[in-house]
């Protein structure tokens, strides 16, 4: 095949999508408006197909409950979600998402709020599971069981806020300014080759996990096939899915640290294992051979958040931008320098983390 003539004409962004987060070590609250205008300094990472947003800290009146966030498509799908929900949990107050009209945000589907506890009294088919896979698994049966319904947030004291439109007009939408967290994400999507939807936009979540992404995920075939055998489902038809399943099976079941799962997604080369010291290149090796199918192949910067602490992690040559600042008792990671500064001028210190070296905060107890 020939080159086109003019090559110079034919331009690729290879750094679409940008993500954003904030923490306050203190669990200061913080307002909305500083991830909204953040994400709106990078409007042009985006084209418009998903944005979206995760805060902890935003139900404190429900702490101990799990919040459900349910969009569906219509009220069939309210109605199959809400029988579900009242087969394996005690419902104990439920409302619409509170949203305003918002031009830009057109046929949006319907997106309800549940806060629930396990029933005690657990249906016959999941009562020997513990409470956490058992919330799980319900949310597993909901996304692949009521047509046009799905969960896009289920943890305590925590929600996502996502759809298709820019991040800004989604926080319009959800009226995010209205909210307080002490640590948020968010992010614009740029979707190359997984459509643009609701379900499919960012963050995606399991129980407190929430997970933004820019890059792409060229293993997810094998992650998916291998989170299978686990008994998660991917349903939502964007490769980032599997990051947030896999942080829930590493870390909760399996029992590793937040950086031996960094290690897992983004592992040394082997020419660098090689060159380890002895307890080093054993514990790597071990990673290696135990958790290959879980290797993310391809190209990211990933925000990783729970109730206490958020994480950046870049692919292991750094193919998408990160940047980490502190300013004070917060700290901001970002795809851009110029976001943080947009909500927060003057910093204490600014670093690009190392190729697959994690950038763990956390909060104070």
């Amino acid at each position: 095949m020939k080159a086109p003539e003019r090559y110079y004409d034919f331009q690729k962004d290879i750094s679409g999508c940008g993500v954003f987060g904030v923490i306050s070590r203190e669990k200061k609250l913080i307002s909305g408006d500083m991830p909204i205008n953040a994400m709106a300094c990078m409007h042009d990472r985006g084209n418009g197909l998903g944005g979206g947003f995760a805060a902890y800290g935003i139900y404190p009146e429900h702490a101990d409950k799990y919040a459900f966030h349910i969009m569906c498509d219509d009220r069939r799908g309210v109605e199959g979600s809400e029988h579900l929900l009242r087969q394996y949990f005690d419902i104990h107050e439920f409302e619409p998402i509170p949203t305003r009209e918002t031009l830009a945000i057109h046929n949006p589907p319907l997106v309800n709020r549940y806060f629930v506890t396990v029933r005690e009294d657990k249906p016959e088919d999941l009562s020997k599971l513990p409470e956490d896979d058992y919330v799980v698994a319900v949310v597993m049966k909901l996304n692949t069981q009521v047509p046009g319904a799905f969960v896009f947030s289920s943890g305590k004291d925590m929600g996502v806020f996502k759809g298709v439109g820019y991040p800004e007009d989604i926080a319009e939408f959800f009226r995010l300014d209205e909210y307080k967290g002490y640590i948020w994400t968010g992010h614009n999507r740029f979707p190359t080759n997984t459509p643009g939807w609701w379900g499919g936009a960012h963050p995606f979540t399991i129980l407190n996990w929430s997970i933004v992404h820019n890059g792409e995920i060229s293993s997810y075939g094998i992650n998916r096939r291998y989170l299978c055998e686990h008994d998660y489902l991917c349903t939502l038809m964007t490769d980032t899915e599997v990051v947030a399943y896999e942080l829930d099976l590493l870390i909760r079941k399996h029992g590793l640290s937040w950086n031996l799962a960094a290690k897992v997604f983004a592992p040394p080369f082997w020419e660098e294992i090689k060159t380890m010291p002895e307890q080093q290149r054993e514990l790597h090796t071990a990673l290696r051979y135990t958790y290959g199918s879980g290797m993310l192949n391809g190209p990211f910067a990933i925000l990783v958040a729970d109730n206490n602490r958020l994480m950046g992690l870049n692919d292991r040559i750094k193919l998408r931008p990160l940047l980490v600042a502190e300013k004070d008792d917060m700290v901001f990671m970002s795809s851009e320098e110029a976001s943080v500064r947009e909500v927060c001028p003057e910093l204490d210190r600014v670093w690009m983390p190392k190729a697959g070296e994690p950038v763990i905060i956390d909060v104070k107890e």
